[in-house]
């Protein structure tokens, strides 16, 4: 039986690194998302380059219903899932806590927060049958708070629990649960931040080489890929030039 992927919020950055990664190692991969363009896009080019199947879904991870519609309704061929990898996230705004925008923060936790536990709950039954593998895409924002970080720290640091309670509950059904905690990564993270400022958004990564969506992807197949009676809980991981989640050496 072909393994199976499923990675949420593959348009961009980590998911899409991840979505090559783990196709190019064999696996036929579920790719989910807000844009189509994008889904069809990255379909294309792992069938075209890895010879895996692929299926497209697009829907909202902030949207209860259509998370488990979309995946209730999978082709039963699609359901043995090995791998999950709750990619789907985002920061939006840098602001102090007084100056924050609302919006901002609901969408942070609607996302970072509600659309794992959404995305993760609607897959474990799969999940459960195979004795998978979760994977979540946690930050070292969710190990140490930094100014004007206020909502997306929370978020994370939401993550990080939600991955220790997941490795405790789900122990009787040995299902593995690692916890990757990035640090800076040159991705679409902060043109997002920022609202489609480029100025700002290359302006977090100048002075200094930071992680790549490959890096990630990279140590997400790694983790997989141990003997099944290994389970690498948490790893937490940034580039040479960052100490912490406010010390970064540049220009070095």
């Amino acid at each position: 039986m072909e393994k199976i992927v499923f990675i949420s919020g593959a348009t961009s950055g980590f998911g899409k690194a991840c979505a090559l990664r783990f196709a190019k190692q064999g696996y036929d991969v579920i790719i989910t998302g807000r844009r189509k363009e994008r889904l069809e896009e990255l379909k294309n080019l792992i069938e075209s380059t890895c010879r895996q199947k692929v299926l497209p879904l697009c829907f909202d991870v902030q949207k209860r219903k259509d998370v488990f519609n979309h995946i209730n309704n999978m082709p039963d061929a699609w359901k043995h899932i090995n791998v999950l990898i709750n990619n789907s996230g985002l920061a939006a705004g840098r602001d102090l806590f007084d100056e924050a925008d609302l919006d901002d923060w609901d969408i942070m936790i609607d996302t970072n927060v509600k659309g794992l536990l959404y995305v993760s709950k609607a897959l474990m039954p799969f999940l459960i049958a195979s004795k998978g593998h979760i994977i979540n895409m946690g930050s070292i924002a969710g190990k140490e708070v930094y100014e004007r970080g206020n909502a997306y720290c929370a978020s994370k640091f939401a993550v990080d629990a939600i991955s220790k309670s997941m490795r405790l509950d789900l122990l009787r059904h040995q299902i593995r649960v690692t916890n990757i905690s990035p640090g800076a990564a040159d991705t679409e993270f902060s043109l997002v931040r920022f609202k489609g400022d480029e100025e700002k958004a290359n302006a977090m990564y100048k002075g200094y080489k930071p992680l790549t969506a490959e890096d990630i992807a990279e140590l997400c197949y790694y983790v997989t890929s141990l003997p099944s009676h290994i389970c690498i809980n948490e790893l937490e991981v940034t580039c040479l030039a960052q100490a912490n989640t406010y010390t970064t050496l540049k220009s070095y």
